[in-house]
């Protein structure tokens, strides 16, 4: 237990500074203990949202970090964080409504901290592009782990199974993709299709794009040892993060229209999750438990099938993070029940 604890040390800490400064945001904004303490909880339940919107994201991290090399995993840990923390939670909300609104970045910093209201209402109208694109490319995250013909394990093994069987038609997962969002453009309100069709490809285009760089230079003879199996993981890590991330942003502001609350109430909870890819990738839990990284993608697929639901339904954060969780959790204790099976 203890050693296990030794992981999450930073995250500790982090924790202890996020909360004193959302104190200290409380205090600022309310001049009042009550605003205060309100500040508090905010931050203390955004932290919680977004570890359990995410811990599928930290197995989908340590299966990727496994593959790369030391230096590049020591780069995603490090580099990875910061951008995780200030480029999703705070640079990602500015650059929408930076686009948006057709404002400059420091009247965007302005809107944020003088109009929270107009700021969350700028963030939502966007709301259809953020779920499209991060939709198709979870989908093609998902799909590309199951279609495919190396996979040798099976946990859903009815369905799985049938996925596996049919790798060896080409660009079946693209084709996949393509019929669910054709599905929903057709479905969607007038006037928003194009909006949704244009980011869903783009987020279709983006997965391809990070795998196309990803090979080439895990392949070309001129790429340095530090850059094989590297550079191109390390994108593919940073855009699977920010797909993740989309979530956790949009629903944040159901909780508070304050940009440097949500900032730091997420920022606690991608430290947690940073904490659990490494102690998921140097203690080998991926290898202990023969289904969690089943449950992982299974999580990941609903979770990319809840986005697109999102552009027509208003889905609460709290179920999508439970659903992802009882997934997770079921395909633990199929692996528990398995090593049972294997001792006996």
């Amino acid at each position: 237990m203890r050693i296990a604890l030794h992981y999450f040390s930073w995250a500790f800490g982090f924790t202890a500074l996020g909360l004193a400064l959302a104190i200290w945001l409380g205090w600022a904004y309310s001049g009042t203990l009550s605003g205060t303490f309100a500040f508090f909880v905010i931050a203390a339940v955004l932290a919680v949202l977004e570890i359990s919107l995410s811990f599928d994201n930290a197995i989908v991290n340590a299966n990727k970090l496994k593959q790369m090399t030391p230096e590049w995993q020591h780069r995603f840990l490090t580099w990875g964080i910061v951008i995780a923390v200030f480029g999703m939670r705070i640079l990602f909300p500015l650059l929408v409504v930076v686009i948006a609104a057709g404002i400059g970045p420091i009247e965007a910093v302005k809107l944020a901290a003088t109009q929270p209201a107009e700021y969350a209402r700028i963030i939502g109208s966007a709301h259809v592009s953020i779920a499209a694109f991060g939709g198709a490319f979870l989908m093609m995250v998902a799909l590309n782990y199951f279609i495919d013909e190396g996979k040798e394990v099976d946990w859903i093994a009815a369905l799985e199974r049938r996925l596996r069987a049919c790798a060896s038609i080409r660009g079946l997962e693209i084709g996949l993709v393509l019929s669910v969002v054709m599905l929903f453009t057709w479905v969607l309100p007038p006037g928003t299709e194009g909006e949704f069709l244009f980011a869903a490809c783009a987020g279709l285009l983006t997965f391809l794009g990070v795998e196309v760089l990803g090979h080439v230079l895990d392949r070309a003879s001129l790429a340095s040892e530090a850059a094989k199996g590297g550079i191109g993981a390390f994108l593919y890590l940073e855009v699977l993060d920010a797909s993740f991330s989309f979530d956790g942003v949009i629903g944040a502001f159901a909780l508070t229209q304050n940009l440097f609350l949500i900032a730091i109430g997420l920022g606690i909870g991608a430290m947690y999750v940073r904490s659990m890819t490494i102690m998921l990738v140097e203690k080998n839990t991926l290898a202990e438990f023969r289904y969690l990284e089943h449950g992982a993608f299974w999580s990941i697929l609903i979770l990319s099938g809840i986005m697109f639901a999102q552009t027509l339904w208003h889905i609460p954060e709290v179920a999508t993070g439970l659903i992802g969780a009882a997934f997770i959790g079921l395909s633990l204790l199929s692996s528990l029940r398995f090593n049972r099976r294997s001792a006996r």
